[in-house]
């Protein structure tokens, strides 16, 4: 690319930040603009749920770059600046004050947003989502002025904050329509795992259940009534029910998409021009052999590297394994490889399940390993994905001795 190229990334978060500065590092010296809608310079978003939540951690502290740095690299940093449009025939984009900003090479970084549940009552005062740091600390506010909260959905953000809000000394009320929580991620055998972490913590955790409507006086929640026409009461309700990609200029622009923008090996999409990465990007994967998109942390922190290669002209494939990872209470995880939704799949402990210090494995139906996650084990990760990469099957008794080197 010659000096007089203009390059443009669309998205506020960790994704966006590492594109610049990976353009940067690649000695792309063109001109680089990065619009985000958000007020503050991009900065992770596992923290929100985590350490900020527990007060262990400032904005500060997870903010991706400084201010001056954008400066000291010459980024056009357009904050509060919302992209309505991306017209491929011109190669500009639209900004919500009427303006355009053209390009050559054009990053869809967009993220995702929480999915709204289509019940009464979820625009009440006191219901909350999670996604801002503004909505993080919103919740940090109010764990010093409430002392019931209802929290529907079991995923992650729905435990991690319930975690949060325990450690704060609020009464919880977990609402998860599965069996058990996690059970689309994990299945029954380990999402029970955590039901019984949090249910030794104090909280009141509903499987099975099924929301009716927020429950609202006077334009405030107070409670949640599910369809048996049980209520419980609250003074706050977080609703953590899942996200959904921002694809919608993609999808305006013409562009492929399915679970989410679809992009090939080097995170390409159908138009040569224009690259997608983080949560947005439903890319062909190498080494898995399918499509898959990933609303992980690890993702926006590396696919950054091979999505600026691509801008540039230059091969590139994102072969990582997924990986994401949590905290609640005095557990911690983390997770590597990928397991398809309705994938017959078994599970090897290895450890103790009860103790929750273990390894969990997934394997197919010829005993190749596709995922590994390690609860309170540590220094294991890289060996999982020795096992998953090498498609070879495992031998699942051996797998499952802790005597035997992984």
């Amino acid at each position: 690319m010659t000096e007089d190229s203009r390059f443009v990334i669309v998205g506020g978060g960790l994704a966006a930040a590492k594109l610049a500065e990976q353009l940067r590092a690649q000695e792309y010296t063109g001109a680089l603009t990065l619009i985000s809608a958000e007020s503050h310079p991009p900065y992770e978003r596992p923290p929100l749920s985590k350490d900020h939540l527990l007060g262990k951690k400032a904005l500060v502290d997870f903010t991706v770059h400084p201010p001056e740095w954008y400066r000291e690299h010459e980024v056009d940093l357009r904050l509060d600046t919302t992209a309505t449009a991306v017209d491929r025939a011109t190669k500009t984009v639209a900004l919500h004050d009427g303006s355009t900003v053209p390009y050559d090479r054009l990053a869809l970084a967009t993220g995702s947003r929480p999915r709204r549940l289509p019940i009464p009552g979820t625009d009440a005062a006191g219901v909350y989502e999670l996604r801002t740091i503004e909505q993080s600390d919103a919740l940090l506010t109010l764990f010093g002025a409430a002392h019931r909260l209802v929290v529907i959905g079991g995923g992650w953000i729905g435990l991690e904050v319930t975690a949060a809000a325990r450690e704060a000394g609020l009464e919880v009320t977990v609402l998860e329509a599965e069996d058990v929580p996690l059970q689309a991620a994990l299945g029954r055998q380990i999402g029970a795992v955590f039901a019984d972490l949090h249910g030794d913590h104090g909280v009141d955790l509903r499987c099975g259940a099924r929301v009716a409507e927020i429950v609202t006086t006077d334009g405030r929640a107070t409670g949640v009534r599910l369809t048996d026409d049980t209520v419980i009461e609250a003074d706050a309700v977080l609703l953590a029910v899942g996200a959904r990609p921002n694809v919608e200029l993609a999808v305006d622009a013409d562009l492929p998409t399915g679970e989410g923008v679809l992009v090939d090996e080097s995170l390409a999409t159908s138009d040569p021009s224009i690259v997608a990465v983080g949560d947005i990007a439903d890319q062909q994967h190498p080494l898995l052999g399918r499509r898959i998109r990933v609303e992980h942390w690890a993702n926006a922190l590396n696919q950054p590297e091979v999505a600026a290669t691509t801008m540039l002209g230059r091969p590139a494939v994102y072969d990582r394994l997924p990986y994401f990872f949590t905290d609640q209470y005095d557990l911690g995880m983390e997770y590597t490889g990928y397991v398809a939704p309705g994938q017959d799949a078994s599970i090897v402990i290895r450890g103790d399940a009860a103790g929750r210090r273990f390894v969990a494995f997934w394997l197919d139906s010829g005993n190749r390993v596709l995922a590994g996650m390690n609860v309170n084990v540590w220094d294991v990760t890289d060996r999982i994905k020795e096992l998953i990469v090498t498609g070879r099957p495992a031998d699942p008794q051996r797998l499952a001795d802790p005597d035997i080197e992984l």
